[in-house]
């Protein structure tokens, strides 16, 4: 029953928030973008709803994502749209304020984890709680993470690429490049803009992406028709779109990953990096389902590369093992309450 729910875990991120309650998994899975009437300052519409309104708004109404490059751009949406989805698992009328674990960015800062707090105790929370996107990620991966040896996570989500070396439980060393999916259909977009005087919108740049994008150019390609305005004249057209083409479109998104891959290798102790030679990396987050990501990622470093099972979810799933053992994690992992 709705009342008896305790403990929520929620997975914050830019592109999509996801819901996970102990005993029945991930509930809810709706983008992060939140609708609001300009003239009555409310908000109309929240997730999937909201959504469908992105890019097709009057002027009175805005659509925009509360959460931009892993950071929280504007803190009362952010709030809102936490109160949206509490309600959503506990119903509005509740005998019990929640326990809720939230992932945040690695590279965030006190006031920042501070404000996420605050946010989610006015959203209905008794208490929240914060834990490093990176950390949840490798726990849902099913990392041992509280080992006395060196695994390396890389986590690459909407807004954000986290990566980071976990031992004993804590980050050794992390870094986060503020390129991810967005990015990777925003360099899409570009490219069709160029080369064909295309626009499309964001929705099509994603389906291209999930539909025909690489990380590797291939011999035997594959095609797709892509639809939109015609910059010349205005006009609806159609283009047929190669997958290498989608490949050469994302490479500078890509090398901006794998630099920050390398700069954290570079700072890793000799014991642990040694450990990550042997073990390999572990790759999770949405865009880790990008095709063959994970061979380009092992080919340009030289160190094996494994994409988690359902790496979409590993962030939540991470949520709900910690929900699980909140008084173990209470004293090792979380950053406030």
């Amino acid at each position: 029953m709705r009342w008896l729910i305790q403990k929520i875990g929620i997975d914050l991120g830019t592109a999509n928030t996801l819901v996970f309650v102990p005993g029945q998994g991930i509930v809810i899975n709706e983008p992060s973008v939140v609708a609001i009437s300009l003239s009555e300052n409310k908000v109309l519409a929240v997730g999937n709803e909201a959504k469908e309104m992105l890019g097709r708004t009057p002027d009175t109404i805005a659509a925009s994502q509360p959460l931009r490059d892993g950071a929280i751009a504007d803190y009362r949406v952010t709030e809102a749209m936490l109160k949206y989805f509490i309600n959503r698992v506990m119903g509005r009328v509740r005998f019990i304020r929640p326990e809720i674990v939230l992932s945040v960015p690695a590279g965030i800062t006190s006031t920042e984890r501070r404000a996420v707090v605050d946010a989610a105790i006015k959203a209905g929370a008794k208490a929240a709680y914060v834990v490093k996107e990176p950390v949840l990620a490798a726990i849902g991966a099913g990392i041992p993470i509280h080992t006395a040896q060196g695994n390396m996570i890389i986590n690459i989500g909407g807004g954000t690429s986290e990566i980071a070396i976990i031992s004993l439980g804590g980050i050794v060393a992390s870094h986060s490049a503020r390129v991810g999916g967005n990015k990777i259909d925003q360099a899409i977009s570009d490219y069709i803009k160029r080369k064909y005087s295309l626009a499309i919108g964001d929705r099509t740049a994603e389906e291209v992406k999930i539909g025909i994008g690489s990380a590797i150019a291939q011999v035997k390609e594959d095609h797709m028709e892509v639809r939109g305005r015609d910059l010349m004249g205005g006009l609806p057209k159609t283009v047929t779109l190669s997958s290498n083409e989608v490949t050469e479109a994302i490479q500078d998104e890509l090398r901006e990953i794998i630099n920050v891959i390398k700069q954290v290798l570079q700072e890793t102790p000799p014991e642990l990096a040694s450990d990550i030679m042997d073990k390999g990396m572990v790759l999770s987050g949405g865009t880790a389902q990008l095709r063959y990501l994970d061979q380009l990622i092992a080919k340009t470093i030289n160190v094996p590369c494994y994409i988690a099972d359902d790496p979409a979810y590993c962030v939540v799933k991470g949520t709900g093992i910690v929900l699980d053992n909140l008084d173990i994690y209470k004293r090792s992992l979380m950053l406030g309450k």
